[in-house]
């Protein structure tokens, strides 16, 4: 069984005014090459996780086709919220109608064969800046938005929380610890911070993470940190493809 990882899938089936296209000739085609890459490389037993970002959708209803094409392909897939996944507004409610092969993670873990797989969201931190790194194009679609640090700090703090919540709940006795986070939870440079010391202290050995968008081809320096392995797998970057976290073999 493999694990597999691939963030901000931004998908718009249920809005197809909201295609990535927009954004240059990166994304011509995306749903089409995360597809074609998807079932190149992916088995029906692997896991898929995708941490964040995965419909342009304002609505559970709308992200319902979305939903759906996720479910048509190979693995089960672990689903975790991302800053524009705006239709995720409660997890039972997504629930009630959640394809077969998704589970969401939210203030939970999920445990299948000894491996579990926790996460949280996160948001914005003064920690580290990663603007070095990125190509910045103008968004025709983005509404001009205000910082404000302060309310930044507090919802930071607030998926601090939710962060360790979801790693308190990982039962004792589990072979690896897989975490997701939308946001990066570790500097460019692997500059620590409150979130991968809250990866540290539980022990996880994988963190999947995405977010940033047009960020320059082998420019950040992700790996390995005090035990944690830290993998960047936004699909812009990684050219749609699925990313290998780890292959675990048969006992």
């Amino acid at each position: 069984m493999k694990f597999w990882a691939l963030a901000d899938l931004h998908l718009n089936f249920g809005v197809p005014e909201k295609s990535m296209e927009v954004f240059g000739s990166g994304w011509k085609d995306y749903t089409k090459k995360i597809s074609l890459h998807w079932k190149q490389l992916v088995l029906p037993e692997d896991v898929v996780l995708i941490p964040g970002d995965i419909s342009w959708a304002l609505k559970t209803s709308q992200a319902k086709k979305d939903l759906e094409w996720i479910d048509a392909l190979p693995g089960k897939k672990i689903l975790l919220k991302g800053n524009h996944d705006h239709w995720w507004t409660s997890k039972s409610k997504v629930e009630k109608d959640l394809p077969p092969s998704l589970t969401l993670i939210q203030n939970n873990s999920f445990v299948i064969e000894d491996v579990a797989i926790a996460g949280a969201r996160l948001w914005d931190t003064e920690e580290y800046s990663f603007d070095p790194y990125i190509t910045f194009l103008k968004n025709t679609r983005e509404k001009p938005k205000t910082v404000d640090k302060e309310h930044d700090k507090l919802l930071f703090t607030k998926e601090l929380g939710r962060l360790e919540m979801s790693l308190l709940s990982i039962p004792p006795g589990v072979s690896t610890k897989i975490a997701m986070t939308h946001y990066p939870p570790i500097g460019p440079n692997l500059e620590p911070s409150k979130a991968s010391k809250l990866l540290e202290q539980f022990h996880v050995n994988y963190c999947a993470f995405g977010h940033l968008h047009n960020v320059q081809k082998n420019k950040l320096p992700f790996g390995k940190k005090n035990g944690v392995t830290y993998l960047f797998t936004a699909a812009d970057y990684c050219d749609f493809c699925p990313q290998l976290v780890f292959e675990k073999k048969d006992s």
